[in-house]
């Protein structure tokens, strides 16, 4: 579980920072995430996988499966600099998200900005270190063993272009 959150972070960063690649087709993203056959592109997610309906333009959908009923998807876009990553099964992925997110290697590529928790959910907004205009928001729940009938883990992130 934890190599599937943290491969779909790592596609995230890598296709908003470097669309090289991907650019000419799958194989050197799908290298470069180091997922395998486990990420694999579909056609088409669940409406409650999909990004706010403001990012949803050119949109690619890769499913990766950590076990045979959980995982993630990640959703691209080749029209906007976004990706949005969401999580679920019947496998408690709050552990999971937590040890991700307080891990030095997480912590060497994104520093917090701001964390809020709210009713069952904390948040956490969060900024690249190596490219300031990429941030996310990650949304989970705020103890294991809840949200396991919904979308455990959410994350949006977007790069802020210079008008």
């Amino acid at each position: 579980m934890e190599q599937g959150f943290s491969g779909a972070l790592r596609g995230c960063e890598e296709w908003i920072l470097n669309p090289e690649s991907w650019i000419d087709g799958p194989a050197p993203f799908i290298a470069t995430v180091g997922l395998g056959d486990k990420m694999g592109l579909v056609a088409e997610v669940d409406e409650a996988l999909l990004p706010p309906r403001a990012l949803r333009r050119g949109n690619r959908y890769w499913r990766i499966n950590s076990t045979e009923t959980a995982g993630y998807v990640l959703v691209v876009s080749d029209q906007t600099p976004m990706c949005h990553v969401t999580g679920g099964g019947n496998v408690d992925l709050q552990p999971v998200v937590e040890a991700i997110l307080m891990s030095a290697d997480f912590a060497s590529r994104w520093e917090t900005v701001q964390q809020t928790e709210r009713g069952g959910l904390t948040t956490t907004i969060l900024r690249n270190r190596t490219d300031p205009s990429l941030s996310a928001v990650v949304s989970r729940a705020k103890q294991p063993g809840e949200r396991l009938d919904r979308v455990q883990v959410l994350v949006t992130a977007t790069y802020q272009t210079q008008n």
